[in-house]
């Protein structure tokens, strides 16, 4: 794996910003401009808008609306990605909404916050996304596991990909889905963190996925028979 991108004043956070509410977009950008390791290289105010010009100007992090007048920000997050794997996107609404989070994880995107929040919060949540991390509404995405977990019962059972896991993969991809740290989940199965890490980046690649977050998901569909069989 890449190692994380290291930022500070001299090579700056480079960021991208799309919400079509100008007010919205001139607080963002003199927020995050004030900070040393930071720099806004542009913005845009419609989906089109965002997808002609963001790519030429190369950002390490685009905060995207969710929401906007000709589109979503998640399309957008989805198309500016499949042009620059290494971009992280950050989703930023007003709306507290489960179908949108679970549609940006599936879209790669890195964060997904809600409008409300601090602005302190938010300049944290792009330094993490830019660092490689996910950054996502820890209620929303808690609501969301457990709604998945607790859905019809229509739900496909297992996507193929899931099927094809190994036993080990398959227990580590449900303590992923618990929201368990590589460590937690090295003393839980009595394995290194760096035979954790090397399973993890196995299944990743089964899955055909690139982040914890969208493994996660997949992880609601795995089939516990015996729900017990990890408990202290």
């Amino acid at each position: 794996m890449n190692q994380a991108p290291a930022f500070d004043a001299v090579h700056p956070i480079r960021v991208f910003l799309l919400d079509d509410h100008e007010v919205v977009r001139r607080g963002i950008s003199d927020l995050l401009d004030a900070e040393p390791d930071i720099t806004v290289v542009g913005g845009a105010d419609t989906a089109q808008h965002a997808l002609t010009r963001g790519p030429a100007l190369r950002p390490d992090v685009a905060v995207l609306d969710v929401r906007l007048p000709d589109g979503d920000g998640i399309t957008v997050c989805r198309e500016l990605r499949s042009r620059m794997p290494e971009l992280a996107c950050l989703m930023l609404t007003s709306f507290d909404d489960e179908e949108a989070l679970l549609d940006a994880i599936m879209a790669g995107a890195s964060g997904y916050v809600l409008k409300q929040i601090k602005g302190s919060d938010l300049i944290s949540a792009v330094r993490t996304v830019a660092s490689g991390q996910s950054m996502l509404d820890p209620e929303t995405t808690a609501r969301l596991m457990r709604s998945l977990r607790t859905g019809p019962a229509e739900t496909p059972a297992e996507p193929p990909e899931v099927a094809a896991l190994s036993p080990r993969e398959r227990e580590i991809l449900t303590l992923i889905g618990d929201g368990l740290t590589n460590r937690e989940i090295g003393k839980k199965l009595y394995l290194s963190e760096k035979t954790v890490k090397n399973h993890i980046s196995r299944l990743l690649a089964k899955l055909g996925v690139h982040r914890r977050v969208q493994a996660a998901v997949l992880a609601a569909h795995l089939e516990q028979p015996d729900t017990g069989s990890h408990q202290a």
